[in-house]
């Protein structure tokens, strides 16, 4: 008597017809997420310094060079740090950006365009593997935030809003992951992507972040305005009820808006144009 026909077992597990493609893309994008992450808990170092930059970050940025800050706020503290989950979220797709190119140098990335995998898998589980990653890195931040002294001055409700648009901050990760999907496939080698970060630095920095865009002069401070980094970070910090800058423009008053509107037109840009990349890379 014959064994089981692997082909029949897999037709009929798998569903047929339009969605199969679906089912497929989902089951090969998991498939990447969990080679990241198992990648990520065999390197304990890389874990280590993830789990560190925020810590630094606060040290730096806020006890070092926060000293001599003032934005009007009754603290600096309650003024940076909603801003600093906004731009560690935003400094990590130059990350997504380097492991891209490292797979692609090594020919991982070659590899499996050779399988019977779905195009778009590699993409789509990088960005997964990667937002987890960045949830991991913004409960630490918060964490090291209540530890410091940082409270919500708003009320219950508000809090609750405010935490939910924590999910924002995650948002704004994951449609930056396109952005660093697409750099890692562009660049020649990892060396190459790790340059990039004189492009992330200003991109993090140039913000409502550390100072309020009015104390800028006038076109870096129109810069600093229109930055998703700032409007994520301005609609954080009325939620939780700590000082916002002030400013008259549309796009000031309207933060929380923008912190939706901005991640889907980066979605839109940089997703297709990420995943065209991937299927043109040469053999």
């Amino acid at each position: 008597m014959s064994g089981p026909n692997p082909t029949a077992t897999t037709t009929a597990t798998a569903p047929s017809g339009p969605e199969n493609r679906l089912y497929w893309a989902l089951a090969d994008c998991w498939t990447i997420v969990r080679r990241d992450l198992t990648h990520l808990a065999r390197q304990p170092s890389i874990v280590a310094w993830q789990l560190g930059f925020p810590i630094i970050s606060v040290l730096l940025f806020v006890y070092v060079f926060g000293s001599a800050m003032d934005v009007g706020a009754a603290d600096y503290e309650s003024y940076a740090l909603p801003g600093m989950f906004a731009m560690t979220m935003a400094f990590g797709f130059m990350n997504t950006a380097m492991t891209v190119a490292v797979d692609k140098e090594r020919g991982i990335t070659d590899r499996f365009r050779s399988m019977p995998m779905s195009p778009s898998a590699v993409v789509t589980g990088r960005g997964v593997s990667d937002v987890l990653h960045a949830a991991l890195d913004l409960l630490v931040l918060a964490a090291i935030a209540l530890v410091v002294g940082w409270r919500s001055d708003g009320g219950a409700l508000a809090t609750l809003y405010a935490f939910g648009l924590l999910l924002l901050l995650l948002l704004l990760r994951f449609v930056l992951i396109w952005v660093g999907v697409l750099i890692g496939l562009l660049v020649p080698n990892q060396e190459a992507a790790g340059n990039l970060f004189a492009l992330a630095f200003p991109f993090g920095m140039i913000s409502s972040v550390f100072t309020p865009p009015s104390m800028m002069p006038d076109w870096l401070g129109a810069i600093a305005v229109w930055n998703p980094v700032s409007s994520t970070a301005n609609a954080v910090r009325d939620l939780f009820g700590n000082p916002v800058p002030g400013g008259g423009s549309w796009i000031e008053q309207n933060a929380a808006l923008m912190a939706v509107v901005w991640p889907l037109v980066i979605t839109a840009v940089f997703l297709p144009l990420a995943v065209r990349r991937y299927q043109r890379l040469s053999g």
